[in-house]
């Protein structure tokens, strides 16, 4: 086997038939081996039977694979683990791909030159925009809107890492770099404020020198959700995907004795976001305008979770806020209290 195409999906049985007819007319050629993995992700909708339908139609072609634990990142690395290709193509549940996409977006990678590939994701179809919003160019906005990645008309070499939506990486990756990270996927119960799992894969591996191309004739066409057109809804995602920044980042050791946590919060208080709010009030035009504004509460979600990181690291090590001065001679006197 040489590709597998891998997709996450949760309770979009209605949806899920589109994209995977989508992929079924793929054409590649006949010395290609290649399958398509679906995995489950606790559903509790007729996703089971969706897939099943197909894999009774295309026998040999599709699988379907339940990963009880919820998260899709968890689901992507139970589908690595299980697939037979070695190279894994990542594509979401509510696409449409053109026929030719899987053989555009692999077939960089059968030689050692290039680690993965992104391919191009256009809206599936086109609704009116306010004035306020850019759908590619300088202030494009569309990667929040429908996963838009568009770098033009011919193949280079990419500094950002691709979407899920559109993606493939040779299996090895996986194995020498780890999978994707649970911690940053989308889970129920847990406050995770922006899924970016699979775009943290991508700037890890070229972080280690790894080297990703863009594909522009791998084009998938993902829909636009009308609801989404909202100010509050983008903002409210900036915010978010500032603090999933933060969290993709992780630990860091102390400098020179001073904890990072507390001179990264100074270095965004006094530098960047003074900065992102000076280039939001001196904008021009509409669409410049809230691409700054955005930014700015890019840069507050930064600074929250920067803060939140650093009282957690306090409390971790039993750090605490000194108490106020009509509390320390009670505190003081408690057996066993000791202030800090």
């Amino acid at each position: 086997m040489n590709i597998t195409v891998l997709i996450s999906t949760f309770n979009r049985c209605t949806v899920l038939p589109t994209a995977l007819q989508s992929i079924a007319g793929s054409t590649l050629p006949p010395e290609v081996e290649w399958e398509v993995l679906v995995v489950d992700n606790n559903s509790t909708d007729q996703t089971r039977a969706v897939v099943e339908e197909f894999c009774r139609r295309y026998p040999g072609r599709f699988r379907y694979l339940f990963e009880p634990r919820s998260g899709k990142s968890y689901a992507l690395n139970s589908g690595i683990r299980e697939s037979r290709g070695e190279i894994v193509a990542f594509t979401d549940d509510d696409v449409t791909v053109e026929a030719t996409w899987l053989q555009n977006l692999t077939a960089s990678l059968h030689d050692s030159n290039w680690a993965g590939t992104g391919g191009r994701t256009l809206p599936a179809k086109l609704v009116p925009l306010p004035s306020w919003l850019e759908l590619g160019g300088k202030y494009n906005l569309g990667g929040t809107l429908c996963a838009h990645f568009d770098l033009g008309d011919e193949p280079c070499e990419l500094d950002q890492a691709p979407y899920g939506a559109n993606m493939a990486f040779r299996k090895r990756l996986f194995e020498k770099y780890g999978g994707f990270r649970t911690d940053l996927g989308a889970s129920p119960g847990r406050e995770i404020p922006r899924p970016n799992e699979d775009t943290e894969f991508g700037r890890r591996v070229m972080a280690a020198g790894e080297r990703l191309r863009y594909e522009p004739r791998a084009i998938v066409r993902h829909p636009i959700v009308e609801d989404r057109i909202s100010k509050d809804y983008f903002l409210t995602w900036y915010f978010d995907f500032g603090r999933a920044a933060v969290l993709e980042i992780g630990p860091r050791p102390d400098i020179l004795g001073f904890p990072r946590p507390y001179l990264t919060l100074l270095k965004a208080i006094l530098i960047m976001a003074p900065l992102r709010l000076l280039r939001w009030i001196f904008a021009w035009g509409t669409q410049e305008r809230f691409y700054r504004k955005a930014r700015v509460w890019q840069a507050a979600g930064e600074i929250r979770e920067i803060h939140r990181r650093w009282f957690s690291k306090r409390a971790a090590l039993g750090i605490f806020i000194r108490p106020s001065r009509r509390n320390r001679k009670s505190d003081a006197q408690a057996p066993g209290t000791e202030l800090r």
